[in-house]
């Protein structure tokens, strides 16, 4: 069911702006020229809006005005999403309450054609439970969740990511895993809900490094800043707003339920939009994306940006 969804998705996206062909061995592949973004709109009273319609929306590309040649209002297309929890010491306090949110989040999130991983990090990155639909997995791998102890899980395929003995939180790489060796071959809406104090002290890789890596795989992310002293908010805040996801400050375990609340409704009320890049280029650039409501009295939250295709 949830192939045959995401494949309705790619043809409907590939008649608005590019081809669809059948490859070599019976594969099918997409090849377009698409950008696509979702959005979740808010009114001045930071309500979700809904029921609205294309001509509500303004897309614009390094400040040029694009034509939308794709829209959508469905609220139940399949979502994948990556549950990373930060394990470091920093957590100790509130760990147990955080699993028991993530799991809830989980029941309340998921619908048929949905999947979800669970990944934990600390000195290490851990898959906990790889992609699956089944709730009863996913739980037990939250459960797994330990704080900085030897990984109960498996350590996630580095990668081009260098082995390194030194410790820390690789709040950085366990992003930057997530969607270049997860997420990057998943098709649909993408979303890494990342529950941690955004303090990385051990990561090889920087934070622009797992900012590029989501905007390339077109994955949202969202962080539930959870930390007694407030945590890193620039560069949580930073994190989110480049892929169009959004941060929030979580001080107890009453704001824990309600950030998962918004992020769950959110998810649930987004608009996709599609368009045709006026500029052709196929220059590996950053493309700055922005779209503008009609209304002025509501606001968009998608995506900074996304980068043009090299040269073949």
């Amino acid at each position: 069911m949830r192939i045959q969804v995401i494949l309705s998705i790619l043809c409907v996206m590939a008649l608005a702006g590019g081809l669809l062909y059948a490859a070599p061995q019976g594969q099918i592949r997409v090849q377009v020229d698409l950008v696509s973004l979702f959005a979740t709109v808010r009114d001045k009273h930071k309500a979700i809006v809904t029921g609205l319609q294309k001509d509500d929306f303004q897309v614009f590309e390094d400040g040029q005005a694009q034509e939308i040649t794709y829209f959508s209002a469905e609220s139940n297309l399949p979502i994948t999403l990556g549950m990373l929890l930060d394990t470091s010491g920093s957590e100790t306090y509130m760990l147990s309450a955080e699993k028991e949110a993530a799991s809830r989040f989980l029941g309340r999130l998921m619908r048929k054609g949905d999947l979800a991983m669970v990944m934990s990090f600390d000195s290490d990155v851990d898959l906990l439970a790889d992609f699956t639909s089944d709730r009863a997995r996913l739980d037990r791998a939250i459960n797994r969740a330990q704080i900085n102890v030897a990984s109960s899980g498996s350590i996630l395929a580095q990668g081009p990511l260098p082995t390194s003995d030194h410790g820390g939180t690789n709040f950085y790489d366990a992003v930057y895993l997530a969607a270049h060796d997860k997420l990057s071959e998943e098709a649909g809406r993408k979303a890494i809900v990342v529950l941690t104090d955004a303090e990385d002290t051990g990561s090889k890789l920087n934070l622009q490094d797992a900012i590029e890596v989501a905007q390339r795989t077109d994955a949202v992310v969202y962080i539930l800043l959870v930390a007694e002293d407030g945590g890193d908010q620039a560069v949580a805040k930073k994190m989110t707003d480049e892929t169009g996801g959004r941060m929030i400050v979580v001080r107890n375990e009453r704001n824990l339920e309600q950030a998962f609340d918004e992020i769950s409704e959110e998810l649930r009320h987004q608009y996709t939009l599609g368009y045709t890049p006026s500029n052709k280029k196929r220059d590996g650039s950053f493309r700055k994306v922005k779209i503008e409501m009609k209304n002025r009295e509501y606001s968009a939250l998608t995506r900074r940006g996304y980068y043009a295709p090299h040269p073949e």
